[in-house]
């Protein structure tokens, strides 16, 4: 890593140790140097050792695991799979705080289904207890089968992108599962960033972005499918040699060696050429983040803390607040959100109602937020070397602050200081004044 740059925003892209960099390397010279040796016979191994490895630490069984690029990628594979029924009482059942390209492959789905689904959206407006984010999907659940519609999948996180909380995924999975609706968990952050809990949650699918906080390169990503679901899904992304029309066909006519395992996993290794390092790396990763660091049980403990201890030091050094419910569950992970000492205006007065607000609070027109919001992140990354997850939720200003291994202490107060800076920058309406 650059060493004049501070990376608070792990969150987003993720990165990888030098160890693991060479790794990468390895693999991708070994797949130059024999390319078809590498990946008709070389390569699936890997892939078997990665899915093995991914199986052990999640506590599923390794036929129930698959390796797709991303999160995004996962979400698409499944809904894009799920077959719609023809009266178009069928429902997707999402919150408001969904991830916004996410939120956009809903939107395609219902669009391209020509009415025979529709999406139920679900607000949130946090802080908020864990218990009323799953009475919130109960009713809506509820309301749905009251209006005679049919609740077919939900679509949550493990952890929201922003506001960047826990989310309960477990008791929502157990929740729709009593109510026999499909669970879609969505844990772009997930893995390497909570402990999970995956076969007591039990969900019917689940994403997670190894190439965010598990040190995986980019991109890949894990997709659980138990056998009881895998007949759904039909095709990878994009359809390629695992698909087998209706209509019948000669078999599995993958361009790999034949082998012993099931139709979902073996369409799974093989959708396309893509650059196989990042999915052969999953196993090494695992390893370093075991014999290097520690283990998950002292990484976690470690980036918890200090996601914790430095948020409140940052709000300290902005005279604002961490977002957090009274039981603390929403900041149980390695992400800490902070209040800015901004708001926003609507055309019809302000309607923030934060407590810790004043009167000389800076507020900025609503005209104005992606404006400032742009010349923020930006200049962030340019003049400061840095970068923050900004977002405005509620009327309010807010920073999403990520703690990880290579940070301490020290970089919060910097990242403290530098927001400070930043937002009598922004009153002073220096991003009014273009390049």
């Amino acid at each position: 890593m650059d060493p004049s740059y501070r990376n608070l925003n792990h969150g987003s892209f993720g990165t990888i140790p030098a160890v693991i960099q060479s790794r990468l390397f390895a693999y991708q010279s070994q797949s130059e140097a024999k390319p078809d040796p590498f990946i008709y016979y070389e390569y699936p191994p890997l892939l078997d050792a990665s899915r093995a490895a991914l199986a052990a630490f999640l506590n599923v069984p390794v036929e129930a695991i698959v390796l797709v690029s991303n999160a995004t990628t996962g979400v698409n594979t499944v809904l894009r799979n799920l077959e719609w029924t023809d009266d178009g009482l069928d429902e997707i059942l999402v919150f408001d705080t969904i991830y916004g390209g996410c939120g956009r492959t809903v939107a395609y789905v219902v669009e391209t289904s020509r009415g025979l689904v529709a999406e139920r959206r679900i607000p949130l407006t946090y802080p908020m207890e864990d218990d009323d984010v799953v009475d919130a999907m109960r009713e809506a659940i509820k309301a749905s089968k009251k209006e005679g519609k049919r609740p077919r999948v939900a679509i949550f996180d493990v952890v929201s992108s922003v506001p960047g909380v826990c989310v309960p995924w477990v008791e929502l999975s157990h929740a729709c599962k009593e109510e026999g609706v499909l669970s879609l968990v969505d844990g772009a952050q997930g893995i390497g960033l909570v402990k999970l809990a995956l076969d007591k949650a039990d969900p019917d699918f689940f994403i997670s972005n190894c190439h965010k906080w598990l040190n995986v390169p980019r991109g890949c990503a894990v997709l659980y499918v138990p056998v009881r679901n895998q007949g759904l899904i039909r095709s990878t992304m994009p359809t390629s040699h695992g698909f087998e029309p209706k209509a019948g066909s000669a078999g599995l006519n993958a361009p790999l060696p034949p082998g012993n395992k099931s139709k979902f996993v073996q369409a799974f290794e093989f959708f396309g050429s893509v650059d196989n390092g990042p999915y052969a790396c999953v196993k090494d990763a695992i390893k370093w983040r075991e014999e290097v660091l520690g283990g998950e049980d002292r990484i976690l403990a470690y980036t918890h803390a200090l996601a914790k201890e430095g948020g409140k030091r940052v709000a300290t050094i902005l005279g604002t607040k961490v977002m957090e419910n009274k039981a603390g569950t929403l900041g149980q992970n390695s992400m800490v959100n902070v209040a800015l000492p901004l708001a926003v205006v609507w055309g019809d007065g302000d309607k923030t109602e934060d407590d810790d607000l004043t009167p000389d609070t800076p507020r900025i027109p609503k005209d104005d937020v992606v404006a400032a919001s742009t010349w923020i992140k930006r200049t962030l990354a340019t003049e400061y070397q840095t970068f923050v997850m900004i977002y405005t939720y509620r009327n309010r200003w807010w920073a999403r602050l990520s703690a990880q291994v290579y940070l301490d202490l020290d970089d919060f107060d910097f990242g403290g200081r530098t927001l400070q800076a930043i937002c009598a920058r922004v009153a002073a309406g220096e991003y009014k004044m273009g390049e």
